[in-house]
C-alpha cells in the first residue's frame, strides 16, 4: 500500500471504524533512521490502533527502526516479506524474503530485543517456483522459533520475475485452503488472512477459520465498507455512513488546511466512498477536478457532497 495509505488516509479511514487495526504504508528501515521522522512516521492519536509496517533485511537497522517506532507509540511493528515491486527487490527485502527465512528470524529476534510491542511478520505463500507449502511451512517454522507469533498471510505466491506489483495482486491463484492448512498446523500462532476478500460476508466467513483479515484494496477503494466493520465483526454500535464520516473527519481536514496540506492530499483517500450509490460519478469528478487546485478548500467537499444530494 505504498503511497496510500499514508496519514491523512489513515485518519479517513478511523472516522469509518474505531476497531480495526490501521497500518502504514511499508516504509524503509534506513528511511525511518535517517529521514524525516515526523513526516515518514507521524501520525494522529485518533489512528490507534496503528502498525508501522517495516522493509528492510538488516538485523541491526530493522531493530533501530523498531525501537523508534516503539517510541512514536506505535502499537506494533510488522516486518513486510511480502511486497513484490523492483524497488523492494532491489533493496533485498519484501516478498524475496521469503527464500531468507533465517535472515527474517535474526531480524526478528534483534527487533524484540530492542522493543516491548509485538513485532509481527506479513508474507506470501511462496515467491516464484518455490513450493507452496513447503516454502511457507518452512518460513513460518524458522521465523515463529524466534519469537514471531503473529503472521498476515497474503494467500498467493508472489511471481518476481515475469509479473508486474499489480499482476502480482491478481493473477497467482489464491490458495485460502492452505493457509488453512497453516493455522491448522500451528493453532498458537495468530494466522490473519490477506488477498482477495472484498465485503464484510467474506470476512464473517474466514474470521471462523482465521484469527483475522487484511483488507486492502478493498478497504481503500471502497472505504464505506469500513463503516460497518465495527457492528458487524465487533458488535460494536451502529454502522457509521459516508456521511457521518466525512462530519467526523472535517475537523481534521481544516486543521491541515490550516496548517498547509493541501485538500487534495487528504481527498483522493476519499473518492472510492460513495461507489455504487447514486451521485458516485459527480463526488469522483468535483473532487478529481477542483481538488488540486491552488488554494482548494472544504467549500470544494460541500460541492461535492451538494452532487451527491442531488442524486440520492
Amino acid at each position: 500500500m505504498m503511497d496510500w495509505t499514508d496519514r491523512h488516509c489513515r485518519a479517513f479511514h478511523r472516522c469509518l471504524t474505531k476497531k480495526a487495526l490501521l497500518w502504514t504504508e511499508m516504509l524503509t528501515a534506513d528511511a525511518v533512521i535517517h529521514g524525516d521522522r515526523h513526516r515518514l512516521i507521524g501520525y494522529s492519536d485518533a489512528e490507534h490502533p496503528i502498525v508501522l509496517q517495516l522493509g528492510g533485511s538488516d538485523p541491526a537497522k530493522m531493530a533501530e527502526a523498531a525501537a523508534i517506532a516503539e517510541q512514536f507509540g506505535y502499537d506494533e511493528v510488522n516486518i513486510n516479506c511480502g511486497c513484490p515491486s523492483d524497488r523492494v527487490q532491489s533493496g533485498a527485502f519484501g516478498a524475496c524474503l521469503m527464500a531468507e527465512p533465517d535472515q527474517v528470524a535474526e531480524c526478528v529476534s534483534d527487533m524484540q530485543a530492542r522493543v516491548s510491542i509485538p513485532v509481527t511478520v506479513k508474507c506470501r505463500i511462496a515467491i516464484d517456483d518455490l513450493p507452496a507449502r513447503e516454502t511457507l511451512f518452512g518460513f513460518v517454522e524458522k521465523v515463529s522459533a524466534a519469537g514471531c507469533s503473529v503472521f498476515t498471510v497474503h494467500a498467493r505466491k508472489a511471481w518476481l520475475k515475469g509479473l508486474s506489483p499489480k499482476e502480482n495482486r491478481d493473477i497467482p491463484p489464491l490458495d485460502y485452503g492452505l493457509v488453512a492448512e497453516l493455522k491448522a498446523a500451528r493453532p498458537d500462532l495468530g494466522i490473519i488472512l490477506n488477498g482477495g476478500i472484498t465485503g464484510i460476508d467474506q470476512c464473517r466467513d474466514h474470521l471462523t477459520t482465521f484469527d483475522g483479515v487484511m483488507l486492502g484494496r478493498a478497504a481503500y477503494q471502497t472505504p464505506a465498507l469500513l463503516g460497518e466493520v465495527d457492528q458487524a465483526l465487533y458488535g460494536a454500535g451502529p454502522a457509521i455512513s459516508p456521511f457521518e464520516a466525512i462530519d467526523a473527519y472535517r475537523p481534521y481536514m481544516a486543521r491541515q488546511l490550516e496548517q498547509g496540506t493541501g485538500l487534495h492530499a487528504m481527498t483522493r483517500h476519499m473518492l472510492g466512498l460513495f461507489n455504487g450509490q447514486p451521485g458516485a460519478r459527480l463526488w469522483r469528478r468535483t473532487l478529481s477536478e477542483r481538488a488540486p487546485r491552488a488554494g482548494a478548500g472544504l467549500d470544494v467537499l460541500d460541492a461535492a457532497l451538494e452532487a451527491v444530494a442531488m442524486r440520492a
